[in-house]
């Protein structure tokens, strides 16, 4: 499909540093990516890197599957980049953030929140890996979207519109800062009169302010009590921030709805989310309360990941591996996750939908469990 690649912001672009979340001195490339024209622009945002051709992205020897890389999970985090070719472009069906989990531009995260699933299939390390062939990517979606035609009948995800989840692996508001692949899409979306992106995020990235999204780009706000996103939220912009930012980007066109999640349980966790909601409350305007609807999700916890977090973050295991209340579930995929026992759960959802009916009743509630 012609014409969807957006490197639109004009003339050469400062080179990207952020001290303490992307410093990046290493860029593992694939040939065709680091050739390509997301990744020249990408090389070009890290001029001091030194680049590493490998054969595939996903094989990086010293980096994947080494255990000693967990004593520099951050380190890697902020130091590396990985530029590949998304293979598979393939769409799976949600029902619950999104209509569809729309193929990925990128994978991994140079935050740290110590809950994240990413990690649990890549082993010891996670940088960002952005894909470049953003092309094939929108023309994947755009003909997936057509192929759909209206949307039937309305549903919690959407009224009007497909969703398509663009940020499953990733946190779109930081690889906005690595390449142009999120303007590409948001500029895809708002032509594209049946469908509709969305992501989530814990990073506020003020430069999507620019952009023109036209209401057909969704941003899910992630929050949770300032207490325990200090412990678990790491490297992320704070609580006050992200609530701070919802009215200018409610401005700048974007449809904008709050994602809690995790929702962590240990003593006075209630009264925690009532600070919270009063924070919301006092800290949107009345146009983004009109529009706003949430999220709700509660922690569920993996065995793996609990292994790779003893051995950099620790304390965020004493709130997140608590057998006491939780049960295990075998995954589709094999794995050993924890979760809030039933009964237990249950119990706790219906407390935290009345608090937070009680608190913002203008915030519709899509979903929780």
């Amino acid at each position: 499909m012609q014409g969807l690649l957006n490197l639109g912001r004009p003339g050469p672009r400062e080179p990207v540093r952020i001290p303490g979340l992307l410093d990046v001195s290493t860029i593992y490339a694939e040939k065709a990516a680091a050739e390509s024209e997301v990744g020249r622009d990408v090389l070009a945002r890290f001029p001091d890197a030194r680049v590493e051709i490998v054969p595939s992205h996903g094989d990086i020897p010293g980096l994947f599957g080494n255990a000693g890389n967990v004593q520099d999970w951050n380190r890697i985090k902020s130091s590396v980049l990985v530029l590949g070719v998304k293979k598979g472009l393939t769409f799976i069906e949600n029902g619950r953030s999104a209509d569809y989990i729309a193929p990925s531009t990128a994978n991994g995260c140079a935050m740290s929140c110590a809950y994240c699933y990413v990690p649990r299939n890549k082993g010891y390390a996670n940088p960002i890996t952005v894909f470049v062939n953003i092309n094939a990517i929108c023309g994947a979606i755009a003909r997936h979207v057509k192929k759909l035609g209206p949307k039937p009948q309305p549903n919690q995800v959407e009224a009007g519109a497909w969703v398509y989840d663009v940020g499953c692996n990733s946190d779109c508001s930081v690889d906005a800062l690595i390449s142009e692949n999120v303007a590409t899409l948001v500029d895809l979306f708002k032509r594209l009169p049946d469908g509709k992106a969305s992501f989530a995020t814990k990073f506020v990235n003020r430069e999507l302010l620019d952009l023109d999204p036209r209401g057909k780009t969704r941003i899910r706000f992630s929050l949770m009590p300032a207490s325990k996103a200090k412990l678990l939220d790491v490297r992320t912009t704070p609580i006050a921030d992200r609530i701070a930012a919802i009215d200018a980007f409610v401005e700048a066109g974007y449809e904008v709805q709050l994602n809690f999640s995790p929702v962590v349980i240990d003593d006075g966790w209630l009264a925690d989310y009532a600070e919270l909601f009063d924070q919301v409350d006092a800290g949107v305007g009345e146009k983004a309360k009109r529009q706003l609807a949430c999220e709700v999700i509660f922690l569920t916890h993996n065995e793996s990941l609990h292994e790779i977090n003893l051995g950099w973050h620790p304390k965020a295991e004493v709130a997140l591996w608590t057998p006491h209340n939780q049960e295990r579930k075998i995954s589709e995929r094999g794995g050993v996750n924890l979760r809030y026992r039933r009964g237990f759960k249950g119990a706790a959802v219906a407390e935290f939908r009345d608090l937070l009916t009680e608190k913002l009743p203008y915030c519709r509630i899509r979903y929780a469990f």
